[in-house]
C-alpha cells in the first residue's frame, strides 16, 4: 500500500492535481508542547506554548488515520520530546505500525538511563541539536543548557549505540547562524570522530525569528512539495497544519484530527486553495508561504523523494543539504530562499 500511495502522490504532483489521491507520507507530531530551555531562534518564543503533552486520544487518532500510508513520523515540534512522559511508548507504537520514528532532542535530559530507554525502543533516527563548538556560542543559542553536560550526553548516547551495534541513525545537527557559521569545520571534525555518530548535519536556519526574510518572486517557479507529500504538522491538541513551518509563521490550522478525519482535511477547501495558488506560481499570495524561509526543491528532487521510501529519503536529506549549503550542489536543483 505504501508504494501505491507514493505512486499516486508522485503522479498528482507531476500533473499538478489540486485534489491529491494519495495520503501524506511524512508527519511532524508534537507529542509535547513543553520545553526546558530558551532558544532565541525558536518560534515558541513568539507563540507561547502551554505546559501540556499530547493526549492519547490524539496520538491514537493519528496512528489509526495514517495506517498503511505514513512512512515517517518526526515526534517533535515546539517542545522537547524527552519531557513527554510517554515518549518511549509512543516511539514503540510508531514502529509497531510500521512507521519510522524520529526524535530531535536538546540533550539536557539525555542521561544514561534515558539513553538506555531510547535505544531500547529501536527508534530509527535521533537528531542531536548542538549549535556551536564553544561554550560561549552554544549557551547563547541554547540558554539554560550546559555546554559540557549536553556534549557528554550526546557522546555517551553515540558510544552506547556503537557498542550495542544498534540500527538507530544518530545525526548531530548545527544550525547555520551568525556565530555558528565560522565554526562549521571544527564542528564537523569533532563529531565525525565520535563513534556511533552516523551523520553530521549543518542545516540552514529556516525560522524568521533571527533572520527575517521572505521568498523572492522567482522562487515560485515550481510548487512547494509539502502540499503534496508532507510533512504535515500535528499540534499536541490535534490541530493540523499544512506543513512544519505554517504554525510557526502564524498560520491557522486546516482542521483537527478529533473533529474531522485526516483524509478529508488533506483535500479540504483550504488545502486545495493553497495547491491551486502554488500551481499557478502565485504561492506568494499565501501569507505563510511568502514569509517561509524553507527551500523549495526542484521537481526532480521531489520526484525522487516519492520514488524512494521515506526512511531512505531521511537518510539522504543531510547529504543534499551539505552539498547545497556548502555550495557544492547545482543551485538550480535546490535553491535556498532569496531575501525579498
Amino acid at each position: 500500500m505504501s508504494v501505491l500511495n507514493r505512486g499516486k502522490l508522485l503522479l498528482d504532483y507531476l500533473t499538478r492535481r489540486t485534489v491529491v489521491r494519495g495520503r501524506p507520507v511524512e508527519f511532524i507530531v508534537e507529542t509535547t508542547a513543553k520545553c526546558n530551555i530558551y532558544c532565541p531562534m525558536c518560534p515558541r518564543e513568539t507563540f507561547k506554548q502551554p505546559n501540556q503533552d499530547m493526549p492519547d486520544e490524539v496520538y491514537n487518532a493519528f496512528l489509526k488515520q495514517t495506517k498503511g500510508t505514513a512512512e515517517n513520523a518526526m515526534l517533535i515540534g515546539l517542545g522537547e520530546p524527552l519531557l513527554d512522559r510517554k515518549i518511549f511508548e509512543r516511539i514503540t507504537q510508531c514502529r509497531r505500525n510500521h512507521v519510522s520514528a524520529l526524535i530531535s532532542t536538546n540533550g539536557t535530559l539525555l542521561n544514561e538511563k534515558a539513553a538506555e530507554k531510547l535505544l531500547a525502543t529501536g527508534v530509527d533516527h535521533v537528531t542531536l541539536s548542538f549549535d556551536g563548538t564553544t561554550r560561549e556560542t552554544y549557551e547563547f543559542y541554547r540558554k539554560g543548557a550546559n555546554f559540557e553536560k549536553v556534549r557528554d550526553n550526546f557522546v555517551r548516547l553515540a558510544r552506547m549505540k556503537h557498542e550495542r551495534r544498534a540500527h538507530t541513525c544518530i545525526s548531530v545537527q548545527m544550525i547555520l547562524m551568525k556565530d555558528t557559521r565560522r565554526q562549521v569545520e571544527e564542528f564537523m571534525s569533532f563529531w565525525k570522530a565520535v563513534p556511533g555518530v552516523d551523520e553530521v548535519r549543518v542545516k540552514a536556519d529556516e525560522t524568521d525569528v533571527l533572520q527575517p526574510k521572505t521568498h523572492a518572486s522567482g522562487d515560485w517557479k515550481w510548487p512547494c512539495h509539502y502540499l503534496w507529500r508532507g510533512a504535515m504538522y500535528i499540534k499536541h491538541n490535534g490541530d493540523v497544519y499544512p506543513c512544519c513551518q505554517s504554525y510557526a509563521l502564524g498560520g491557522g490550522p486546516v482542521g483537527n484530527l478529533l473533529e474531522q478525519p485526516l483524509e478529508k482535511i488533506w483535500n479540504n477547501d483550504e488545502m486545495r486553495r493553497m495547491r491551486e495558488l502554488h500551481v499557478s506560481r502565485r504561492g506568494g499570495e499565501i501569507e505563510i508561504c511568502r514569509k517561509c524561509c524553507t527551500t523549495i526543491p526542484h521537481p526532480a528532487l521531489v520526484a525522487g523523494s516519492l520514488i524512494l521510501h521515506g526512511k531512505t529519503v531521511r537518510k539522504l536529506i543531510p547529504w543534499v543539504e551539505r552539498f547545497t549549503y556548502l555550495a557544492k550542489w547545482p543551485v538550480k536543483l535546490l535553491k535556498p530562499p532569496q531575501a525579498a
